[in-house]
């Protein structure tokens, strides 16, 4: 499978609400459908999750304007995060964090996006 940056939103519990994906590896265009969703799922998202499947571990300077966008317009915060081979950070009160433990939905993040290896650098299988 080729490498490609993917969207999930999830909502309580973990659940994956929606996602979508680039054709990408270093870039997730913005998408009417995906802000159409977002909209949609207001009352239930509570994270925004992407990957980088060709890193960084970190968010980008696109990610960060995205962010602010997504938080104005929905009025309230949401956790952000990003997955790259090498590990999951989120963004949560203003902070970035490194996640120890993963959620249950990052290895299908990790598949969707066409990564080969986990964070332990060794080969990654769902």
């Amino acid at each position: 499978m080729r490498q490609r940056e993917v969207c999930l939103l999830i909502g309580r519990q973990g659940t994956v609400l929606w996602s979508d994906a680039s054709d990408s590896p270093v870039l997730l265009p913005d998408s009417r459908a995906r802000w159409e969703a977002i909209w949609r799922l207001r009352g239930e998202l509570e994270e925004i999750a992407h990957s980088h499947p060709v890193g960084p571990l970190g968010f980008s300077a696109e990610d960060e304007t995205t962010m602010a966008a997504l938080t104005e317009a929905l009025g309230r915060p949401v956790r952000f995060s990003v997955v790259a081979p090498t590990g999951m950070v989120v963004r949560e009160g203003g902070e970035d964090v490194r996640v120890t433990e993963e959620p249950e939905w990052v290895p299908r993040l990790r598949a969707e996006s066409g990564m080969t290896h986990g964070p332990s650098g060794k080969p990654y299988q769902v």
